[in-house]
């Protein structure tokens, strides 16, 4: 249980470390500026990383194993 607060951590450090490495106007990505496209990126990726925290936690499992609607 311990490594999935490490995982969710993961991107709020994406976000905040792009501000400092990224933080230009001239090349663009996709017609954005490049920490524009960094943080389009790091939304997309937050929900996959939050998706597979939910997979991996164990609390989730006992109400998916059973079957019944709630």
């Amino acid at each position: 249980m311990r490594h999935l607060g490490w995982l969710a951590a993961i991107p709020f450090i994406g976000i905040l470390g792009g501000a400092f490495l990224f933080n230009r106007v001239a090349p663009l990505v996709l017609g954005m500026p490049v920490l524009l496209a960094w943080i389009v990126l790091w939304i997309l990726l937050t929900a996959a990383i939050m998706a597979l925290v939910y997979r991996l936690d164990p609390a989730n499992r006992e109400s998916r194993g059973e079957g019944t609607a709630r």
